[in-house]
């Protein structure tokens, strides 16, 4: 009992409280050490496909493909998951993606260990993941509000969910880069399918209440279109999600390019690949524990553009560089950047949409986030093997801040829609009585 006091008189000294909040909630609990751990592993493989993809064909464009069609299915079919995904239980759901998740990490070791795999194999195979995670990332996202009892708890639990995403990042890539020298792709894959293992046990260990299912008088496509017309429609979600689909379409693809920058531009190996990628989730994790430590939502939209633009900073500062530990500072920077922009965009998010349509905008956040990487990678590949990878990530960083700009001066519009909102929530007071009517007038469509 004493030791018990003492550790909470240290964390509450800390101000870990605050910031660790949403573990109070025993599902969400669960959840957060499942896929911290599924999530190194994820990682790990995510280390290992690209650099087993340049070491067999030595060919950026090549790397770029594989990238593309490991996200390609993210575009496609997630319009139709979301639609699903709010007509089914998502609990459910999610154990159904991390077993079909833990099957393909277990066929590429296979693969491997039998030295039977090529490039064609590994774009499959990267497919069929695509595929997975068109239902498991809007599912996921969705069903962080089904663990979280309390609406204000709702960010605490978003950015929570960022720290391990990029704790993982950190952990991940350099565990993979020891792996990758010591015993070569193969063990990635292997240790990948087993952390799988652990995410489905904690997942089947929770006791969720069912959603009260609506009834659905209208077909699937109907569902899709009153989606999309609900998130295109409503001014912030729309600019959010363009500005989030712009970013990852010129900005997100630089991870494809850093086997280029680790062997070609830095001179190193696995080891060096690792560390920038770590370097990466540093920047991150700095940023996701800023975003814990915030009380609510309010004003954080006005940070969004900013956020863009210093990530797009990081991009060109680091394709300018030639000088190992002078990367890694940049792409602290880098990460920091990238994780503020999307974990901001998706607090902001899932704070002002309606429940029922919850699925459909993620399935749309996961289009903007992941679905449009695809399209980059290629990209990426393509300009890379004509410019450069240093000149196409350049190009990438400008981008993100002229995007990081628009949306700045779309800033009063878009506050004019949120903050009636927040005020019938509670996140902000009422501090007049003509806000009520202005609320009723202003609040999202379809409510």
């Amino acid at each position: 009992m004493i030791k018990k006091s003492f550790k909470n008189q240290i964390i509450s000294l800390l101000g870990l409280n605050a910031i660790v909040r949403s573990l109070h909630y025993r599902n969400y609990r669960l959840f957060f050490y499942g896929q911290t751990i599924s999530l190194i592993g994820t990682w790990i493989q995510r280390i290992a496909v690209p650099w087993l993809v340049y070491r067999i064909t030595g060919s950026v464009f090549l790397l770029g493909l594989v990238g593309f069609a490991g996200q390609i299915p993210t575009f496609l079919i997630s319009p139709f998951a979301g639609v699903l995904i709010d007509r089914w239980n998502r609990h459910k759901i999610l154990v159904i993606t991390q077993i079909l998740a833990l099957i393909q990490a277990f066929v590429l070791a296979l693969l491997f260990y039998e030295k039977s795999i090529s490039v064609w194999h590994i774009a499959i195979l990267s497919v069929f993941l695509g595929i997975i995670n068109a239902f498991d990332m809007p599912a996921r996202q969705s069903f962080i509000v089904d663990m979280i009892e309390k609406k204000e708890d709702l960010g605490n639990a978003i950015a929570l969910n960022s720290s391990m995403v990029n704790s993982a990042r950190l952990i991940g890539p350099s565990i993979a880069g020891i792996l990758i020298s010591l015993t070569g792709e193969g063990m990635c894959f292997l240790i990948n399918g087993i952390s799988y293992i652990f995410v489905i046990a904690f997942l089947l260990m929770m006791k969720i209440t069912p959603r009260e299912a609506k009834p659905q008088n209208r077909n699937v496509m109907q569902n899709m279109k009153e989606g999309f017309r609900y998130t295109f429609g409503f001014i912030p979600i729309r600019y959010i999600i363009l500005l989030l689909a712009l970013v990852s379409l010129m900005g997100m693809p630089y991870t494809v390019l850093m086997p280029v920058f680790a062997k070609t531009i830095l001179h190193g190996g696995p080891h060096t690949f690792g560390f920038m990628m770590g370097a990466t989730g540093i920047g991150a994790l700095i940023g996701a524990f800023y975003m814990a430590s915030r009380k609510n939502v309010a004003g954080l939209e006005k940070f969004i553009p900013w956020f863009a633009a210093i990530f797009g900073f990081g991009l060109i500062t680091f394709s300018l560089s030639h000088n190992f530990v002078l990367s890694l500072g940049l792409l602290l920077i880098t990460g920091f950047g990238m994780l503020m922009q999307m974990t901001s965009s998706n607090t902001i998010l899932q704070t002002i949409v309606d429940d029922d349509k919850r699925g459909r905008v993620m399935s749309f956040y996961t289009m903007a986030f992941m679905g449009t990487a695809p399209f980059g990678s290629l990209l990426a590949g393509s300009l890379a093997s004509k410019v450069g990878a240093p000149n196409t990530l350049l190009i990438g960083g400008v981008a993100c801040i002229v995007g990081g700009l628009i949306f700045m001066r779309k800033l009063p519009e878009i506050k004019k829609s949120i903050h009636p909102i927040y005020i019938r929530l509670g996140i902000l007071p009422e501090v007049a009585t003509g806000i009520q009517s202005t609320t009723e007038l202003t609040s999202s469509p379809n409510e």
